[in-house]
């Protein structure tokens, strides 16, 4: 595949209160991402690891809301690495915690209004993440992006998103836990839920499917968020948010090759892979494998590996 693949480490931290995630893009960087990428005939430009910018205190109605200062600064430099290099190129987002979708998926909204094409997002993720910073009784930032994405109010200290992704171009894939508040606003909303029952029945080809007709229907931006929890725990145990009954290694190879086959993907995260819980860079492995797939190699291409 003859694409620009622009690497952006994201070495968040502050989204969630375990520590770890911070060390991803290190991860991925050793899992040879870049060097997957260049096999595939992309062409790889890292651009090392963007630095949140600086914020004053900042307070929030929600006492349990943490780091929130430290969280804007990351969503500004995101949003503005993010827009530079959706210019150039497929930006891959290598995280760091979800909270950094705050900031990526703006630059890629503000990109897509500037070329007057609408943007979709693929959460590809065991949770919703439709809190705001109002209702998260946690104060975890890392569940709040799709709610910013939306438009939903409460997000008053951030940077106004750039461009408010319609709740029609949103498909949460593979989500398995929802707070009640969540789900509240989310059987409100217009968009796309295929939860582990949806999978289940129609396994993930045609929701998949169903949801590319309508990107591709619109000549449409695709982003595409890959949380580690989307997957199994039992094939990807480095995340500090598991919930059993993800997807299977073959079900997310599926997803990413007919991504691939779409040719609608022009952004991507890679988030809350905390190498600190991995089991000799399994889960890195793994996830460098789907980027691989995303990107075209083949069921028969694909390396042996055990880990033994």
């Amino acid at each position: 595949m003859n694409r620009t693949c622009i690497l952006i480490g994201a070495p968040v931290d502050s989204g969630q209160r375990r520590p770890g995630c911070l060390m991803g893009p290190a991860a991925y960087r050793v899992a040879g991402l870049a060097a997957t990428l260049q096999g595939l005939g992309c062409t790889v430009q890292d651009r090392g690891d963007v630095a949140p910018a600086p914020v004053g205190d900042v307070s929030c109605d929600n006492a349990a809301v943490h780091h929130l200062s430290e969280t804007i600064g990351w969503t500004r430099a995101l949003a503005e690495a993010g827009q530079a290099a959706m210019a150039d190129g497929m930006p891959v987002f290598m995280g760091g915690d979800h909270s950094l979708s705050l900031g990526s998926v703006a630059g890629v909204a503000a990109h897509a209004a500037a070329v007057g094409r609408p943007l979709f997002v693929l959460w590809l993720d065991a949770h919703s993440d439709f809190h705001t910073p109002l209702t998260t009784s946690s104060g975890n930032l890392h569940g709040t992006p799709m709610a910013y994405i939306a438009g939903r109010a409460g997000f008053d200290a951030f940077p106004p998103f750039p461009a408010t992704v319609p709740e029609s171009h949103i498909c949460l894939f593979g989500i398995r836990s929802v707070d009640p508040a969540e789900g509240a606003a989310l059987y409100d909303s217009e968009i796309t839920v295929c939860d582990m029952r949806v999978l289940d029945e129609f396994g993930v080809v045609v929701p998949l499917r169903r949801f590319l007709d309508r990107v591709r229907a619109a000549d449409g931006l695709l982003h595409v968020s890959l949380d580690v929890d989307f997957l199994d725990p039992a094939i990807a145990p480095a995340v500090g948010t598991t919930v059993p009954g993800g997807t299977t290694f073959r079900e997310a190879h599926l997803v990413m090759e007919l991504l691939h086959d779409s040719g609608l993907v022009t952004s991507l995260d890679l988030v809350e892979l905390n190498p600190f819980l991995d089991e000799r860079a399994r889960t890195a492995q793994l996830m460098v494998d789907l980027c691989a797939s995303l990107m075209g190699r083949k069921v028969f291409d694909r390396p042996t590996r055990g880990f033994v």
